[in-house]
């Protein structure tokens, strides 16, 4: 039963890193052509309107599904179908009105959360509206599904999403461009980041109507394992819901708490150089900066979350039943995928900043690059704390990263406010105080799971190893960008080949730093392959 249980983990991190990738690829690649349609300053105001929903949709929704998925999983431990039934409904209920308060806020409060200094992303604040209440039943189905450890409609439902996201977004910004091409620049910029947060919309509505689809197929069997069920207790509907509440808003606070730093230095960021006189073309176009070097790193920062996400109603159910070495096994297990993922991605990613920026947004004026290669470690730490809040909120603690959230974010707030005043580091010093924010976080919750389940990080086996491997393979990948840039003077070329032959590298050493074993070979992904080339290696 262990051994299959832990495959169901790997299986289901697998699903979501996988969907993860190819969504993050996909989001990747149209921001490319959208920053060509909308001009840096438009982007920026578009950057920024996405930026201020993202805190938004925490608030209302974003963590239902991990809050969802944890609730459901105890129950479904004990094969308790229907009281898990009645968590569901009563999710959906309470996401209906919490994020029917949050889009009405959205809508009417965008002055207050759009500084006039970026006041052309209030419209596009707006238009997400709407897309803030039905990602909360998104989300409720989402976690549905993964309560009962299947990972596969959420993944296919995230590239759905992407897709449709990255069609309507260039479309509907294109629209608007040419809609208002005869207006002024400020009102054209609006309309044009406007248009293409209509994307985002596009995306929710259209990966609800396929959960709804999926859900539609296995009603059938849902109902069937209902009419079976002998161990619920029938639970009222008014203790379901006070129990939602309660374990769910510490989670929402958390998360809000863990990622709204990001809004507060952007605030933050062009409030103070507003104040210092700095012109507001600059301040957008630098944030348009900023948005392509987010763009390109959350796709690491993304693959790092998911094992988390599939670890949660793992680590629950063991807790559940007082198994702690089951827990602490499966959080290892966790860490390993995260960081064999992650650790080659941070160093790959500062080596080759300046190529795969100048291939993906050929508007960028340098910026996003030097942002790259100073913030690349923040995959790292975001990876390391993403996993140590999934444990702590797993196993009925989630007061504790709430308030180690806290105690970052004034840190962060502190260090942000200090570099913006005192020195002139400007859209840097986001990325800074990113970094000693995510530091602290890792710290605290590295010492909060040492209190409550004993747990000490593998590593050598997480860390040390992908870490020895990433070195060559930087190695590699850089001296053969710029060997073959000389030769060809083909950017894409001279990246595409460095990418593989890095990638390659860093296979072949770890193999021979790790010497997996036959049951690692069957966590990693394309582990079967792995394997087969490590037969005929040399060690």
């Amino acid at each position: 039963m262990g051994k299959k249980n832990d495959n169901t983990l790997v299986k289901n991190a697998s699903f979501l890193m996988i969907a993860a990738l190819i969504s993050k690829i996909i989001g990747m690649l149209y921001k490319s052509p959208l920053s060509n349609t909308l001009g840096n300053s438009s982007m920026g105001l578009f950057n920024y309107a996405q930026n201020v929903y993202f805190i938004l949709l925490m608030i209302a929704s974003f963590s239902i599904p991990q809050a969802v998925s944890k609730i459901m999983a105890e129950k479904l431990a004990f094969k308790r179908y229907r009281d898990a039934q009645k968590v569901f409904h009563c999710a959906l209920l309470y996401v209906a009105a919490m994020g029917g308060v949050v889009a009405l806020f959205c809508f009417f409060g965008s002055s207050i959360l759009v500084p006039e200094s970026m006041s052309g992303a209030r419209l596009a604040l707006k238009m997400l509206a709407p897309t803030i209440f039905l990602s909360g039943i998104l989300g409720t189905f989402r976690g549905y599904f993964q309560a009962y450890r299947n990972m596969l409609p959420t993944s296919l439902s995230q590239i759905v999403e992407q897709c449709f996201v990255a069609v309507f977004a260039i479309l509907m910004s294109s629209v608007m461009l040419n809609r208002f091409s005869g207006a002024e620049e400020s009102v054209r910029n609006a309309w044009g980041a406007a248009g293409a947060t209509m994307g985002t919309g596009a995306g929710v509505a259209s990966a609800l109507l396929f959960m709804l689809f999926v859900y539609g197929v296995n009603k059938k069997t849902i109902n069937k394992r209902l009419a079976r069920d002998t161990n619920s207790r029938d639970e009222a509907t008014g203790e379901v819901m006070k129990n939602i509440v309660l374990i769910v808003m510490p989670i929402i606070l958390s998360s809000f708490i863990y990622n709204v730093n990001g809004f507060i230095n952007s605030y933050m960021y062009s409030g103070i150089q507003g104040f210092k006189g700095i012109d507001h073309d600059t301040i957008t176009s630098l944030y348009a900066e900023y948005g392509y070097y987010m763009t390109l790193i959350n796709i690491p920062l993304t693959l790092a979350s998911t094992a988390p996400t599939s670890m949660i109603p793992e680590v629950s159910a063991q807790y559940a039943k007082h198994d702690m070495d089951s827990a602490r096994d499966k959080i290892d297990r966790a860490t390993w995928i995260s960081m064999f993922i992650s650790i080659p991605c941070a160093v790959g990613l500062a080596v080759l900043a300046g190529p795969i920026t100048r291939l993906l947004f050929p508007r960028t004026e340098g910026a996003a690059a030097q942002l790259m290669m100073l913030g690349v470690i923040t995959i790292i730490l975001n990876g390391n704390s993403n996993i140590s809040n999934g444990v702590l909120q797993g196993i009925g603690k989630p007061n504790i990263p709430m308030i180690n959230a806290a105690i970052a974010l004034v840190v962060d707030v502190i260090a942000m406010a200090i570099l913006l005043l005192v020195t002139d580091l400007g859209v840097y010093s986001i990325v800074i105080a990113m970094i000693i924010y995510a530091v602290v976080m890792c710290l605290l919750n590295e010492r909060a799971m040492k209190k409550y389940m004993e747990y000490k990080n593998p590593w050598r086996s997480a860390y040390l190893n992908p870490l020895l491997a990433s070195v060559p393979m930087a190695a590699v990948a850089g001296f053969s960008y710029y060997g073959i840039y000389k030769l060809i003077r083909s950017n894409f070329i001279s990246l595409g080949i460095a990418v593989v032959l890095g990638m390659i590298a860093y296979f072949i050493v770890y193999l021979a730093v790790s010497k997996p074993s036959d049951e690692q070979f069957a966590m990693m992904p394309g582990g079967a392959y792995l394997k087969k080339i490590a037969s005929k290696l040399p060690f």
